[in-house]
């Protein structure tokens, strides 16, 4: 089952073992053999651990200290996500709608003998942690920047496969460091499944939001609009110029995609109207379609415009959010179609949580310094124009 993956599996296992020593070097404040004051105990060898993942069982040596406090969350954080594949596959061979392949790596994983009672016994200890993630209360920090997608999933309801849309959110705090909100299953990407979404993002105290970043999706739109009443909308560039482009004749495509490409590159609002107008003039007979596109879309497009520079380029696209569907899309070509909604929210939250852990213990995403000036300075000049509109 694993002989492509040995090589991964060897590479991963010396990875590991790595992070391993390094925490223990953390808990101890000082390497192996290294004189310190700072010193809190010494190494006593090291045991061998199991760890099931998907390129085969890895062999980790886990340190063992003299006063045998060793402690690491390497186990439990890096096998939520294998957790809860296996337990997808596991339901899928249960209700007998699985391959002779998936049963072949369920008996691989988990021994030939596995039960409803164990399945369920498993998902009593993973779910209440996936869920009280996606659950947690929000109000202690502010998110001026969101991003919302959503990823089209199969899954097997009342005895049919169905189409239902896994519906994301990613923020930006203000500290800088991006956090995954939360994932909610909708029946499609409607405008009710939409507004169902948003509204419990805010009963979790989503507060702060200046910008909304996504794909011009009707049903999203809406929803936005009317639950993020006064927040900027920015849509997503990418997906805009292959619209645009979809309505180019092909004979223009290069041409076009490079005036608008620089339309949206330019240095201001002010600059982009002064291009938009001349990409307007010179092929509105040319490619009238594409300019009806372009017209419709300009505001929405160049919003990140009012922005200071070095924040644009991070929030004109959904991009940021790639990866994540990307990780989706692996262990989902695994599974092909879900056994129920609970293994969705169960596999899939268990790998944004994750995720999630990563983003929020790694480096900053954005420094929101000079964001928070600018909005700052922004709120003083509409307090300053609203008296003078009181005044006159």
């Amino acid at each position: 089952l694993f002989t492509g993956d040995k090589g991964v599996a060897l590479l991963l296992e010396k990875v590991l073992n790595q992070v391993l020593n390094a925490q223990a070097s953390e808990q101890l404040q000082a390497e192996p053999y290294e004189r310190s004051e700072d010193r809190q105990g010494y190494r006593n060898g090291t045991r061998p651990h199991p760890l099931t993942t998907r390129v085969g069982t890895l062999t980790l040596r886990v340190p063992r200290l003299r006063n045998g406090n060793f402690s690491t969350e390497l186990f439990a954080r890096y096998q939520r996500s294998e957790q809860a594949l296996l337990l997808a596959l596991v339901e899928m061979v249960i209700q007998g709608v699985s391959t002779r392949k998936i049963a072949a790596i369920t008996e691989e994983l988990c021994g030939t003998e596995f039960s409803k009672s164990t399945v369920s016994e498993l998902c009593k200890r993973l779910d209440p942690i996936v869920q009280a993630w996606n659950g947690r209360n929000l109000r202690e920090k502010r998110y001026p920047f969101i991003l919302v997608d959503a990823i089209v999933l199969k899954i097997r309801e009342d005895g049919r496969v169905r189409s239902r849309a896994a519906m994301i959110a990613t923020g930006v705090n203000e500290e800088g460091y991006r956090e995954i909100l939360g994932i909610m299953l909708g029946d499609s990407e409607s405008e009710a499944s939409w507004s169902e979404f948003f509204s419990w993002l805010k009963s979790r105290d989503l507060r702060g939001v200046d910008i909304v970043v996504s794909d011009s999706h009707g049903g999203l739109v809406k929803a936005l609009h009317a639950q993020f009443q006064g927040c900027t909308w920015q849509r997503c560039q990418t997906h805009f110029m292959r619209n645009f482009l979809d309505a180019t004749p092909k004979t223009l495509h290069d041409e076009l995609y490079g005036r608008v490409r620089s339309m949206l590159d330019a240095p201001d609002l002010k600059t982009a109207r002064v291009l938009y107008d001349q990409i307007v003039a010179d092929y509105g007979d040319k490619a009238p379609k594409a300019i009806a596109v372009l017209e419709n879309g300009f505001d929405d497009i160049t919003a990140v415009l009012s922005l200071p520079e070095k924040y644009r380029k991070r929030l004109r696209t959904t991009n940021g959010m790639e990866r994540l569907n990307e990780e989706i899309r692996r262990r989902e070509r695994v599974i092909r179609i879900f056994p129920n909604r609970d293994s969705v929210i169960r596999l899939v939250g268990a790998l944004l949580m994750e995720m999630d852990e990563k983003w929020q213990t790694g480096h900053k995403y954005l420094d929101m310094a000079e964001y928070l000036t600018w909005r700052d300075e922004q709120l003083e000049l509409q307090k300053t124009v609203t008296k003078v509109h009181q005044i006159r």
